[in-house]
């Protein structure tokens, strides 16, 4: 239906659009689309399908709009066959209800009390401007109910000044002057100064408003909300006027005198409150989006951080006075043994601690060790680092933000039933090392503590959008069948909490899946469902290999056809690049798969399985850096970005809190955003270049490294 709109407007081929629609209406994900579509949809990536997706959802609510509008009017015996042909017409929902202004349902306003008292006879003689009485005209429309003549002529002023607030042109005007020129401005409500100390860089700000950046906009919003700012917008008052004026006036008579009147209140009573209240939701929105597309493209990074993989975690979550909580976890992430050391003061048990270390090391054969990045992080760190192991241990700082949402939470609580949260946050922090997706997908991604303002953007499309970027990664990678949580397969493609509670309930029941066709089994898993998850899930322990690929039984026979024109064995060609090579794509095309399907077969069994996160790498801080205060400017330190925003990136360099480099010292190169350079958990190396001591705050640079 909208497909000739959504081709222009993403510059793609209206083929493309219309497969691609076709496939999302039979019920086909995303992820399933982008992967296993690629003949259908022109190897379209998960990013233009969802654009697809929103925008056909967009055009189907104008659409829908549209019809609310048409039957409002038609209902007060006011539509014409013209006026309903400009609706249909409409591009724009901003369009849509400039058309909508006179025939909306509102309370009585001043221009309806004059039609009540017949004044709108005089209202159009003053529009004509013709070169009249105007006094003389006006004692005409005088009567019991009204008998002033400046109240008179005040009634057919306000009905021209409805006029003038429902012309399309003329807020089409106002929108490019306000587009152009309008300034955002912010002042502190004097009863507040002491408390909105924290707002005081918009205590008395001023921008203008198509300038401002998202984060700088949200800060003010923020500071609105809380109720110590008020904000508005400023226009030049006369020019927008005058832009009115030059519409409406064509002559220079009694009666221009009046329309001036009426362009002066309209614009102060009707128009500009109007417009203003739209350029700041506009303003508002922009930030949003902006601001949750730096949280999406974080969240991102984050769920597809560096692995360690099934080895056995010793989880560490430190603190001083209550102690470190330990958790020994084996290569499937399950709880073997808990305990609790106090190596730190005030108890100062250093001794009894780092023997009681070695001894959980080895007898759960210890193969990592990985610290909560929170209170005592460096200090314990530096503990765990000078314990004589009988083995090589590997030593990770791991992010523990949303450990502690986690382990209060009802997962965690079904999880680990038994045990208090300090436990379930250590298990949350070891789990975390050794498949940070696998982990994260628990929490709720607002508690992961990457992005900027993520709780005053709106919530509901926040949601949908980090929803969005959970699914692609979760297929990106693809689960293990017979160890993912039903958490985790919940966001596996076709699907969702009943079915993923369904496959865990199967897989307790009945044992491991032996091949991924055992999926028809689960309780109502059909054959929509299972086309669409399939693919994403793997079975390692399969008598035929490709079920622990991302191969999908639909493509299995293709493959066959490779192993007979080869003479080999599966077995043969899994992992064997040379082998791969030679075979020639072209030749196994036919009508429901082409050449994008065959390469990515091709490609699959080159490197079966394949991930694409790398593999987790540790970070050795500094060591003349135990806290805030032996942080020196001049300093080059390494460190790992912990936090991205459209302003700068936050880093990590062994001490609280972490330093800031800010967009303008992250490369000699102009960039819009520090995600085009840097990722998050990224290792650098920065130069501290300023020191707050008062505020706590440590500027550093990567542009003299």
């Amino acid at each position: 239906m909208f497909e000739q709109k959504i081709s222009k407007e993403l510059n793609i081929k209206e083929s493309q659009v219309e497969n691609t629609l076709i496939l999302l209406a039979e019920g086909a994900t995303i992820p399933f689309i982008a992967r296993y579509r690629k003949e259908k949809t022109g190897s379209l990536d998960e990013l233009a399908i969802a654009n697809i997706q929103d925008l056909n959802q967009k055009y189907l609510e104008l659409d829908k709009r549209k019809k609310v509008v048409i039957e409002s009017i038609k209902d007060q015996g006011k539509l014409t066959k013209e006026l309903e042909n400009s609706i249909l017409l409409c591009e724009t929902i901003q369009v849509l209800e400039d058309i909508y202004i006179p025939y909306k349902h509102k309370k009585k306003t001043k221009a309806d009390i004059a039609r009540d008292l017949g004044l709108e006879g005089l209202a159009k003689i003053i529009m004509s401007q013709k070169d009249i009485d105007l006094i003389h005209n006006a004692n005409r429309f005088l009567n019991s109910e009204i008998n002033d003549i400046d109240n008179v002529l005040q009634g057919a002023r306000d009905i021209i000044s409805e006029w003038i607030n429902s012309s399309i042109f003329v807020r089409k005007k106002l929108r490019y002057l306000f587009s152009r020129s309008a300034i955002l401005k912010s002042k502190v409500i004097k009863t507040k100064v002491e408390e909105a100390e924290k707002y005081k860089d918009y205590f008395d700000f001023s921008e203008k408003l198509s300038r401002c950046a998202s984060h700088r906009f949200l800060a003010i919003q923020r500071g609105k909300t809380d109720g110590f700012l008020r904000i508005g917008i400023d226009v030049d008052k006369e020019n927008a006027i005058r832009i009115i004026e030059d519409i409406f006036i064509k002559s220079n008579g009694e009666c221009a005198d009046e329309i001036r009147k009426a362009a002066a209140d309209s614009y102060k009573r009707l128009l500009f409150p109007s417009l203003e209240k739209e350029f700041i939701n506009q303003a508002k929105e922009k930030a949003d989006n902006e601001a949750i597309q730096v949280f999406s493209s974080n969240l991102e990074q984050l769920l597809l951080s560096s692995p360690l993989g099934q080895k056995r975690v010793l989880g560490v979550d430190p603190a001083y006075r209550t102690g470190c909580k330990l958790v020994c976890l084996d290569a499937q992430g399950n709880l073997l043994y808990n305990e609790t050391i106090y190596p730190h003061p005030p108890q100062n048990k250093f001794a009894i601690s780092a023997k009681k270390v070695a001894h959980l090391v080895e007898t759960y054969n210890i193969q990592a060790i990985a610290i909560g990045n929170g209170t005592a992080s460096r200090e314990t760190e530096r503990f765990f680092s000078n314990i004589h192991y009988d083995r090589k241990v590997q030593i990770f700082v791991v992010s523990e933000n949303g450990a502690s949402v986690y382990s209060a939470s009802k997962i965690a609580r079904e999880e680990f039933p038994n045990y208090d949260i300090t436990v379930r946050g250590a298990v949350s922090i070891g789990r975390r090392l050794m498949d940070p997706l696998a982990e994260l997908v628990k929490i709720d991604p607002k508690s992961i503590g990457v992005g900027q303002y993520q709780h005053d953007v709106d919530q509901n499309k926040l949601h949908t959008e980090l929803d969005k970027v959970v699914v692609n990664c979760v297929n990106k990678v693809g689960v293990n069948l017979n160890t993912a949580s039903k958490h985790l397969l919940t966001y596996i493609s076709g699907l969702g909490p009943v079915l993923a509670n369904n496959i865990v309930e199967y897989r307790q029941a009945n044992g491991a899946f032996k091949k991924r066709e055992d999926l028809l089994k689960v309780k109502r898993l059909g054959n929509k469902a299972y086309e669409q998850a399939v693919g994403f899930l793997r079975v390692s322990d399969s008598i035929n290999p490709l079920e622990n690929t991302g191969v999908h039984p639909e493509s299995y026979s293709i493959v066959e056809r490779m192993l007979k024109d080869l003479s080999l064995n599966i077995s043969d060609i899994l992992g064997n690049k040379d082998i791969c090579d030679k075979i020639d794509p072209e030749k196994y095309i036919n009508k429901d798969f082409g050449l994008p399907t065959i390469k990515d077969i091709i490609k699959e069994l080159e490197k079966p399985g394949i991930d694409p996160r790398t593999v987790a790498k540790i970070l050795k801080f500094d060591e003349r850096i135990r806290n805030f205060e032996d942080v020196e400017i001049g300093m080059i330190l390494p460190g790992i970005v912990t936090n991205i925003t459209n302003f700068g990136a936050f880093v990590d360099i062994g001490t609280k809190p972490n330093g800031l480099v800010h967009i303008s010292q992250i490369t000699d190169r102009f960039i819009s955003s520090p995600n085009e350079v840097l990722k998050l958990h990224q290792h650098v190396k920065v130069k501290v270049i300023d020191i707050d001591i008062t505020r706590k705050r440590i500027q550093l640079s990567m542009k003299e490294i």
